[in-house]
């Protein structure tokens, strides 16, 4: 099943998904506000600015399933990424990334192998997924690959639709 097939809600509320990114390369993230990788936002949002106009986008997932640190409205979450770190990006509502209510689109991502071997579940907030214009992941990278490694911005220029 290709990820553009799942439903999602943007955390404005207004319905979407990731088939509105049909023919794009898209960084799947989950993210969260009081977190030590929280910085991580610049340098997603860095990528953003160099590779938005080249069939690329940063989407993010709020996530409050690790230690409590997105405990967040939309609203909050919204004014927090915008003011903070510029966000320009999208990010959808908050969901769950592991367990009984994870949502279906983790289900998948989490089918994916990251560099170390990892395969299932999240391990911690901002792991990130290389998704090609079709839908299908690429390329599944830990938390603590920042948004500036060469493996990863590699691995974007390698993939851009456009």
């Amino acid at each position: 099943m290709s990820l553009h097939e799942h439903s999602l809600n943007y955390l404005n509320g207004t319905p979407g998904s990731l088939a509105d990114f049909a023919g794009t390369t898209v960084l799947a993230v989950n993210v969260a506000s009081k977190c030590g990788l929280t910085p991580q936002y610049t340098g997603l949002e860095a990528l953003q600015q160099t590779y938005g106009s080249r069939g690329f986008s940063v989407v993010g997932f709020p996530c409050n399933q690790f230690l409590g640190q997105e405990p967040g409205t939309a609203e909050e979450i919204l004014e927090f990424c915008s003011t903070t770190y510029g966000v320009s990006f999208p990010l959808f509502d908050k969901i769950d990334v592991n367990g009984d209510d994870q949502h279906p689109i983790y289900a998948e991502l989490n089918q994916s192998t990251d560099a170390e071997g990892h395969t299932g579940d999240i391990r911690w907030n901002f792991e990130k997924f290389l998704i090609g214009p079709d839908g299908v992941v690429i390329e599944r990278f830990g938390p603590m690959v920042t948004p500036e490694d060469p493996a990863l911005v590699a691995a974007i220029e390698a993939n851009l639709a456009g």
